[in-house]
């Protein structure tokens, strides 16, 4: 960044629930990887599971509904766009964007597939014993076994993907100086004069609650 701070404006580019969303998922992600292999938590398990399909459907819903910033075609673009900006780092420059950047929204796109997948297998998965997840008597044991092997394996993936995010936001706050944590807590981000006037169109925080609304109803639905 070649502004000094004391050019850069507050601007709000974060809506609350998409702010709740990336919070509560981090919660969630520690305490289904904390629960997934005791026997005696595997019911929070179960129950994180449910937690976590909601929160996916919220945002797979969010991203065509919400505030201007998280919706999908704000911020998917293509691999053009991802090389280019790869390519100005590479240069030593860090590009500004209201939202997340072209190898950001792409980072979102993949760790949203991953937990759908997550959450889905689960949903038909089995440990053998005790343990069998709400949809395994729609598939036979031998697919149940086929998808609880992608469960375990494709958890091994988001963790990967985790890791790689959580390197990136280090990586921009020690290196490039862009602190991408502050703006996901107080949903205002830094920006120098000339963004000012493009700020984000933001929705009312009611249209995310009775969009989480529709995904607790759907998921009830799924597994009761």
């Amino acid at each position: 960044m070649t502004e000094n701070n004391e050019t850069l404006h507050p601007v709000k580019v974060w809506d609350l629930p998409t702010r709740i969303f990336h919070w509560t998922l981090v919660a969630l992600m520690i305490a289904q990887w904390l629960t997934a292999e005791n026997s005696s938590t595997m019911d929070y398990h179960i129950w994180g599971g449910y937690a976590v399909l909601t929160l996916v459907l919220f945002r797979l819903i969010w991203g065509v509904v919400g505030s201007e910033t998280a919706r999908f075609n704000a911020f998917v673009r293509g691999p053009g766009a991802a090389l280019d900006y790869v390519k100005a780092l590479l240069r030593g420059e860090t590009p500004l964007y209201l939202g997340h950047n072209p190898m950001g929204g792409w980072s979102i796109v993949a760790m949203l597939v991953l937990l759908l997948v997550q959450a889905g297998t689960g949903l038909f998965a089995n440990d053998d014993i005790t343990i069998e997840g709400p949809l395994y008597a729609w598939v036979s044991k031998g697919t149940s076994d086929w998808l609880t092997a992608i469960h375990k394996f494709n958890f091994n993936l988001l963790l990967l993907v985790i890791a790689v995010h959580i390197s990136a936001v280090l990586f921009y706050l020690f290196v490039k100086r862009e602190n991408l944590i502050h703006p996901m807590l107080s949903g205002r981000k830094h920006l120098p004069p000339d963004m000012v006037g493009q700020a984000p169109r933001i929705v009312s925080p009611w249209l995310g609650l009775a969009v989480l609304a529709v995904a607790v109803a759907a998921v009830w639905l799924l597994v009761r």
